[in-house]
């Protein structure tokens, strides 16, 4: 699994991958005044490449990412946003073979989606919160979106450098966690790779991190511990389970978050001085410039360089919510898969003391 997909060969559909799955293909935003989105997503570098032919669908593209914006009335996307206002209402996989994922995905019961609401002509179920899953089978070989929409400027952009959907992470209400990793591991053969249980100052949550046979999907499903914590305000605000956050990968952060930074996108409070200079005891040997890490408030973690010098280290740093309680995290992989271990309590303690700023949270 790496960051741009076309680097490594074409899924197949085995016994331990029996839906074919390939990773992400597009991630669909829906929102009561859709020019906001338009103005975030040329915030962080995206294009807007596409029409749809007969709908109100935009594509909005950089690097092998797809954004699509659904303003489509009576679609599924705008019954999403009268129901949770901005939203995530869908995303769509890579699969060998569209039909045999849902097929697949059905018999092992999942609830299909067959109405006219489509922001695609390709197969669906019904996923987290009500949204829906969309299997795309044409990806590398063909480009899934030429029969339906009209190109307006050049596919796949280079915009301010990410190039790839690294994970969704999805908030659900407490006791659902297991509903999901079984709606995951049943359905599609995803594992779990990590698991969190994190407490902040006031709050806590429990996090389990899924990763699909592929290698290239993966899903965090995040749980509260409290009534009170940020799982429970998102969920408040969204009026149901969904998606949290999207994370994309850089190919060179500090230039990307520079950029963005510029058009004016504003991040979480990054962690204190004392976080950076204890940083090179924690991830040995690193030399990733601190200047440049502080400026904005990018993390690192991972084992930094191990035996024989190679590298695990990942870099991240997050946007304040922007898409109602939806955020975006920004990441880089130096050799690290995980998830920011050990920056999963300085985040979790930057959106308390957020919290707390916007009155949601009572410190005590």
């Amino acid at each position: 699994m790496g960051p741009f997909p076309h680097d490594a060969p074409k899924a197949t559909i085995s016994e331990d991958n029996p839906a074919g799955t390939d990773g992400f293909e597009f991630v669909e935003f829906a929102h009561p005044e859709p020019q906001e989105l338009r103005d975030l997503f040329a915030k962080m570098g995206y294009v807007h490449t596409a029409n749809h032919k007969t709908k109100a669908i935009e594509l909005w593209q950089q690097g092998d990412i797809t954004y699509v914006i659904n303003n489509e009335p009576g679609s599924h996307a705008t019954e999403f946003v009268a129901e949770h206002g901005p939203c995530a209402p869908s995303m769509a996989w890579r699969v060998v073979d569209a039909q045999h994922a849902f097929d697949h995905a059905v018999n092992k019961g999942a609830t299909p989606y067959e109405g006219d609401g489509k922001t695609m002509n390709v197969p669906a179920i019904v996923g987290i919160g009500g949204s829906l899953i969309y299997f795309i089978e044409d990806y590398y070989d063909a480009n899934p979106y030429n029969v339906e929409f009209d190109w307006v400027s050049k596919t796949h952009p280079a915009g301010v450098g990410f190039h790839y959907l690294d994970h969704l992470t999805h908030n659900v209400h407490m006791g659902n966690m297991d509903v999901w990793f079984k709606f995951y591991g049943d359905l599609f053969n995803f594992k779990e790779i990590r698991f969190f249980d994190i407490e902040g100052k006031y709050t806590g949550l429990l996090s389990r991190a899924l990763t699909s046979p592929c290698g290239r999907i993966r899903i965090p499903i995040n749980e509260d511990r409290g009534e009170t914590g940020q799982i429970v305000e998102y969920l408040k605000r969204y009026n149901g389970e969904g998606i949290q956050h999207i994370a994309v990968g850089a190919k060179d952060i500090y230039h990307s978050v520079d950029e963005i930074a510029a058009r004016g996108i504003k991040f979480m409070k990054g962690p204190p001085e004392t976080y950076y200079t204890l940083s090179k005891d924690r991830v040995v040997g690193h030399e990733e410039p601190l200047d440049r890490m502080m400026k904005h408030g990018i993390m690192i973690d991972g084992e930094g360089v191990i035996g024989g010098g190679e590298t695990r280290i990942l870099l991240q740093i997050f946007s304040k919510t922007v898409i109602g309680p939806i955020f975006f995290e920004f990441i880089q992989r130096k050799g690290d898969d995980g998830f920011g271990e050990g920056n999963f309590k300085a985040l979790f303690e930057s959106i308390e003391a957020d919290q707390i700023e916007r009155g949601v949270l009572e410190a005590t």
